[in-house]
């Protein structure tokens, strides 16, 4: 019904916004992103989802089309409501959460509050395909870490990662960040993506 709101902002709060457009003031639940807002005063432009229940309209709101996009994904999920939703984007950028879905990394998941690890994994049981189908992004789980003979090192170096105490998603993260990991054993590989983990 309502694609964007630009206009004035003015009110910010952790999780809601004001924004002013034609002398109205739209009340607008966000995921945390105070720091990312511009000033009170400025122009600002946010997409919007109306959520319509008997007992309640709420308007929800984000910086990004893409924001947008994972939250109307998550809410299609059984048990996720918009504040559940809000909650997981405001623990895990889109990217990040892109990343632990599609390496079923639940732990990175369940740092969202009020999200176990039932709800993680039903979550990515329910995502999962839909971002397989999506065009590939350059930073979420880069197909060249699978080609080839490189896929078993990768995946062995993964699990020597996560056997440490890394979430899968800080594993690949770390592995893709290695230069010239095509060309390395598992301990040569081990060592770089530790050294990532580091710094």
């Amino acid at each position: 019904m309502i694609s964007y709101i630009k206009g004035t902002l003015e009110e910010a709060a952790i999780d809601s916004i004001i924004i002013e457009n034609n002398g109205i003031g739209y009340d607008i639940k966000t995921p945390t992103m105070i720091d990312r807002l511009p000033k009170l005063g400025e122009l600002c432009k946010i997409y919007t989802h109306m959520y319509v229940r008997e007992d309640a309209i709420g308007l929800f709101g984000f910086l990004t089309k893409e924001e947008l996009d994972m939250f109307q994904l998550l809410i299609a999920v059984n048990g996720i409501g918009p504040k559940a939703a809000l909650a997981v984007l405001s623990t895990l950028s889109v990217k990040e959460l892109k990343f632990a879905i599609l390496s079923d990394d639940t732990k990175s998941i369940c740092k969202t509050p009020g999200i176990g690890p039932k709800g993680a994994k039903r979550l990515i049981l329910d995502l999962k395909d839909k971002l397989e189908s999506e065009e590939p992004e350059e930073d979420v789980l880069s197909a060249d870490l699978f080609e080839s003979a490189a896929e078993d090192v990768v995946t062995m170096t993964v699990q020597a990662l996560v056997s440490l105490g890394y979430s899968n998603s800080e594993a690949y993260r770390s592995i893709q960040a290695v230069e010239g990991r095509e060309s390395m054993d598992t301990e040569t590989l081990l060592k770089a993506a530790l050294k990532k983990m580091i710094f």
